[in-house]
């Protein structure tokens, strides 16, 4: 089981803005920071860290899980108005299994950031 994950991140002021915008619609916000990172989580758990002072890596990918595929849906919108780029319109992906249902986006620093729900439509 995981207890959190940490990005690094380019400019942790525009990574700040890009999360607090993506996964709000997930009910996940800004919760804890410290200088150079800040935590974003739900029921006063903070699970996902972003920092500065490392240098960010390609090919990361984290996927957070929705209950409904309108999360999902309302997280690709507005992870793009915060400045993500699709990598994955909201969609299923019958490859994964019938019922996955998720979208796809490159935060500022090119990390894959997806939402999906494996609940039947």
């Amino acid at each position: 089981m995981i207890d959190h994950i940490g990005l690094a991140v380019a400019d942790l002021d525009r990574s700040k803005g890009f999360y607090a915008g993506a996964l709000a619609p997930l009910g996940i916000a800004p919760m804890m920071a410290f200088p150079g990172a800040v935590g974003y989580g739900a029921a006063g758990a903070p699970f996902f860290w972003i920092g500065d002072g490392k240098r960010p890596g390609t090919g990361t990918h984290v996927a957070f899980t929705c209950d409904d595929r309108a999360k999902v849906d309302a997280f690709h919108k507005a992870a793009l108005a915060a400045g993500g780029s699709d990598n994955g319109a909201p969609g299923l992906r019958p490859d994964y299994h019938p019922d996955y249902y998720g979208a796809f986006v490159l935060d500022p620093d090119g990390n894959n950031i997806e939402a999906v729900c494996h609940k039947p439509g």
